[in-house]
């Protein structure tokens, strides 16, 4: 699962009801590189995606994380977060080296 695919989960878990326009936006994404990537976290079992049968809109859309959704975009994040903390503490390391040199 790459970047990619946590913004998208992160904002549907934020505004299911969103556009794919507006999502694709907001995402810096073209609407065609969104929909491959909903298409694909849609076969993955990772969301649903439910139309409002009764609206006048038909193309309204709402899309919603499974549980199996909302444990990888936890996963992923952990994930992240270990990487991130990595990244600092070897930038803390290097600095310390630095300052030591001089």
């Amino acid at each position: 699962m790459n970047n990619d695919n946590l913004n998208i989960l992160r904002r549907i878990y934020k505004n299911p009801k969103q556009s794919q326009r507006k999502m694709a936006n907001k995402l810096g994404f073209s609407l065609g590189k969104l929909n491959y990537c909903i298409k694909q976290l849609r076969e993955k079992g990772l969301i649903k995606i439910n139309n409002f049968r009764k609206s006048d809109n038909k193309f309204k859309y709402m899309y919603i994380l499974t549980p199996k959704g909302v444990d990888e975009k936890t996963k992923i994040t952990i994930n992240f977060m270990k990487q991130k903390m990595k990244e600092y503490e070897e930038l803390k390391r290097e600095l310390k080296k630095t300052k030591h040199k001089k």
